[in-house]
């Protein structure tokens, strides 16, 4: 009986290890495709109340030729592509201060603002994220296209919306508003190898990046718009005067 009972206890600890491991995998999953914050929500059976937030820096992209791409590709090898690519940059987006919104195709949408808010420092986020994903992607190896190059076309907007639980049996969490559409349109406004932003994220950036004025555009819905070109992050003092080191050393 003691044998037993011991053997009962040894079985009940391993399960009980199993299930706690398991409840981790399924966790890590779930706060993957929702906020923690919003998956715990719905996990308890409440509702999530959708949220305004007053002013969030929203990033579309899309890949310039992706349709031809396409069209003389295999679905499997654009399926290796996509997954190839976005699993590159969402191995950046971890180490920012964004949130992956979703992926539909070749486009891609990011936000920082929301679901956790950040002040003023969600337009630097996102330009330093855009900047780092345009030189990740003129390294980038198609796997069945060697020598090809991708070009990534990229749209910037900061502005206010809400973000909300859309659905119960496949719940996503998605972003509504008139910043959403801007964003959008400072994308597909945009050109290859370009990031393209408008004045409202331009006049939070501090003075911080290098912007190049492209002039007045007719956007769709929005009338004419004065955007700018990103080009690069200042270097900070403590950088410049380390530069100045190693030159002064050399």
């Amino acid at each position: 009986m003691e044998r037993y009972t011991l053997n009962l206890e040894e079985i009940v600890e391993e399960r009980t290890g199993q299930l706690a491991a398991e409840k981790k995998r399924s966790d890590e999953l779930l706060y993957q495709i929702l906020p923690q914050s919003v998956a715990n929500e719905l996990r308890l059976g409440k509702f999530v109340t959708p949220e305004w937030f007053d002013s969030v820096t929203i990033y579309f992209s899309d890949i310039v030729g992706f349709t031809e791409l396409s069209g003389s590709s295999s679905p499997m090898e654009v399926i290796s592509l996509l997954n190839d690519l976005y699993s590159n940059f969402d191995s950046i987006i971890e180490t920012m201060d964004v949130y992956k919104v979703e992926t539909i195709g070749d486009a891609y949408m990011v936000v920082s603002g929301l679901p956790i808010r950040n002040g003023s420092d969600h337009a630097a986020a996102i330009c330093r994220l855009s900047l780092e994903l345009r030189r990740q992607i003129q390294n980038f190896e198609i796997r069945h296209r060697p020598g090809q190059k991708l070009r990534l076309r990229i749209g910037i907007h900061t502005g206010p919306c809400v973000a909300g639980v859309v659905g119960l049996k496949m719940p996503r969490y998605c972003l509504f508003g008139d910043t959403v559409n801007v964003a959008s349109r400072m994308e597909s406004n945009g050109e290859a190898c370009k990031i393209h932003i408008s004045n409202t994220t331009k006049e939070i950036l501090d003075g911080s990046f290098d912007l190049e004025e492209r002039g007045q555009l007719n956007i769709k819905g929005k009338g004419v718009m004065t955007t700018y070109w990103l080009l690069s992050e200042k270097k900070t003092t403590t950088e410049l005067a380390s530069i100045s080191t190693i030159h002064m050393d050399v």
